[in-house]
C-alpha cells in the first residue's frame, strides 16, 4: 500500500478563503493534489492554465511534487500592475509637492525655493 502524505489547498477571495485538508498519495504532484481536493467545484473560475500556484508563499510548477505539510495556494490573477501603481502614486506626490520633481525623494526643506 503507497504511503500517503497530508496537504491543505488554499483559495482566497476579498471575502472568502477555502481551506480544505486532504491525504494524497506520496509523489503526487501539485496540480493532480489540486484535481483530488475537487476545489475546482467549490470555485469554477479557477483554471490552471491562468492561475498561478505556490506553495507556502512561493510560486511553483504544477508538476512538482507535494510534500507532508505543505499549503498549495492558488493565486487569482492581479487586477493592477504594481510597478504602475507606484509609478502614479510618485507623481502625484511629486504633483503635490510631497516629493522633489527631480529626485523623487523627499523635499528638503533647507533647499531654496526657485526664485522666478
Amino acid at each position: 500500500m503507497a504511503s500517503t502524505i497530508n496537504i491543505e489547498i488554499a483559495y482566497a477571495l476579498p471575502t472568502k478563503q477555502t481551506l480544505l485538508s486532504l491525504a494524497v498519495v506520496d509523489g503526487a504532484t501539485i496540480e493532480e493534489a489540486i484535481e483530488l481536493s475537487e476545489i475546482k467545484q467549490l470555485h469554477p473560475e479557477i483554471d490552471l492554465k491562468i492561475n498561478k500556484v505556490g506553495v507556502w508563499s512561493k510560486t511553483c510548477k504544477l508538476a512538482q511534487r507535494a510534500k507532508d505539510g505543505d499549503r498549495i495556494e492558488i493565486y487569482r490573477p492581479l487586477i493592477a500592475d504594481p510597478k504602475e501603481v507606484r509609478k502614479r502614486r510618485a507623481e502625484r506626490a511629486k504633483l503635490e509637492g510631497r516629493a522633489d520633481k527631480i529626485t523623487g525623494g523627499r523635499p528638503n526643506p533647507r533647499k531654496k525655493a526657485d526664485a522666478p
